[in-house]
């Protein structure tokens, strides 16, 4: 199969896979935030989460939970601004891992990417970063 890319561009396909990659393993693991809460340890991420406190209301207690997972509602994100954190985030790895793959196509596919593609791929890199 014929390839649309340079050496130069199979390089920058390899490494945008690498980073999209990346990216996305990191936007969806837990372990951003790490800490201890009622002598557990917990941590969470944009939108999951592990060892939470919950109410228990016919103990009228809270309770740890000891499991990871995500919050239940986009409403249950603690605040406006890590909403706002999970959207932009998703987002831009959404736009790195189109272009990622897009470029690993290039590699297989004979006149897919063209110079003028290629400048635009990497501006959607630059926004998606």
């Amino acid at each position: 199969m014929a390839s649309s890319l340079t050496c130069t561009g199979v390089v920058w396909a390899l490494l945008s896979f690498l980073c999209a990659a990346t990216s996305c393993v990191g936007f969806f693991m837990p372990y951003w935030l790490l800490g201890s809460q009622l002598e557990k340890s917990v941590s969470f991420g944009t939108f999951r989460r592990c060892s939470y406190p919950v109410r228990d209301e016919s103990r009228q207690t809270t309770v740890m939970v000891e499991q990871c997972g995500r919050y239940a509602s986009f409403q249950a994100i603690p605040s406006a601004e890590w909403r706002i954190c999970t959207v932009v985030t998703g987002l831009g790895c959404g736009l790195l891992l189109l272009v990622a793959l897009t470029a690993l196509m290039g590699c297989c596919v004979s006149e897919l990417i063209s110079r003028t593609v290629g400048r635009v791929a990497g501006g959607i890199q630059f926004l998606g970063g």
